[in-house]
């Protein structure tokens, strides 16, 4: 689009700040019946949390991921953490 300019973010980032977001975020949209979780977020945050255990591989066509029962556990930890009112 013409005249239209990529922002940039005047901070440094944290890998581990966004994949506890990312996490949190599935949470959000987590089907408590079979783990599965929608994985259209950022796919390197969603490879680290693969490589931590927190999530099943997230490569395919599917549109959601499935959760580890120790994702589960963090990523309710966290959506308290970052997103709850307590």
């Amino acid at each position: 689009m013409p005249g239209h300019e990529e922002q940039v973010i005047p901070m440094e980032l944290d890998d581990a700040k966004i994949d506890e977001a990312v996490l949190a975020l599935l949470f959000l949209t987590l089907d408590r019946r079979t783990h599965r979780a929608w994985k259209n977020l950022n796919f390197e945050a969603m490879d680290r949390l693969y490589e931590k255990s927190y999530i099943f591989d997230p490569v395919g066509k599917a549109k959601s991921v499935v959760l580890t029962e120790e994702g589960v556990a963090m990523a309710e930890r966290l959506a308290q953490k970052l997103f709850g009112k307590n």
